[in-house]
């Protein structure tokens, strides 16, 4: 199964209000581990970067001024996501800023299916903090490098939080590591073949069974 787990950062909260993307992360799970593709640009919002935005993400007007435009990477997000179900976290705000860049430019919304992992954290830790943050130091999750908000920073750690939300490594035995290897191309070499191990019972266990047998009072199996 192919995920796209799914971030942005943005000049603001609302996009009904003119606020932009300026970042977006993507990266791809296989069996929700991550194959290492990636998806990640920087946008030039055409416009003033507030600095409410700036203190959470750090990118400022200069950083950005020779950025290219939504339009110009639309095509290749696009391709990227494909029809694929999407991982984010508070998937609403994302996905509304999403669509009103794809607005602007004259693309049809994202039909997409996604999983909200603000509401996959809600219900399994009711009343508990569900931030990114939280679930990281909740799950052992390392952080450490995430001083301001990024897009692909936090679509890293998120594939990893999704991981345990879902259940963690143990829902699959593991297997799903192997999935990603095969997915890479990765073979493993021939392995060796053992001779079959015979089930039979010896003599000496089936006469000790037998004893065994004779010690039972009034068996069931020798009621009529």
């Amino acid at each position: 199964m192919r995920e796209i787990v799914l971030d942005t950062e943005t000049t603001g909260l609302d996009p009904l209000s003119g606020h932009r993307v300026v970042e977006l992360g993507c990266l791809e799970l296989l069996n929700t581990v991550a194959t290492g593709k990636t998806f990640h640009t920087y946008f030039n919002p055409q416009m003033i970067m507030p600095s409410e935005a700036q203190e959470i993400h750090g990118l400022t007007d200069e950083f950005l001024a020779d950025k290219p435009l939504f339009a110009d990477r639309v095509e290749a997000f696009l391709a990227f996501i494909g029809e694929d179900q999407l991982v984010i976290h508070n998937a609403q705000f994302d996905i509304g800023f999403l669509n009103a860049e794809l607005e602007r430019v004259g693309r049809a919304k994202l039909v997409n299916s996604y999983v909200d992992t603000v509401s996959m954290a809600r219900r399994k830790f009711p009343g508990q903090r569900v931030s990114l943050d939280a679930l990281c130091e909740r799950f052992g999750v390392d952080n450490s490098n995430r001083s301001k908000h990024g897009a692909l920073l936090d679509s890293e750690l998120l594939a990893e939080v999704y991981l345990e939300l879902s259940g963690g490594r143990q829902r699959d035995l593991g297997f799903g590591v192997g999935l990603a290897a095969a997915a890479r191309g990765v073979v493993s070499g021939p392995r060796p073949v053992r001779p079959p191990r015979p089930h039979a019972p010896s003599a000496e266990e089936l006469a000790a069974h037998l004893a065994f047998l004779k010690q039972i009072t009034d068996p069931l199996w020798l009621r009529a």
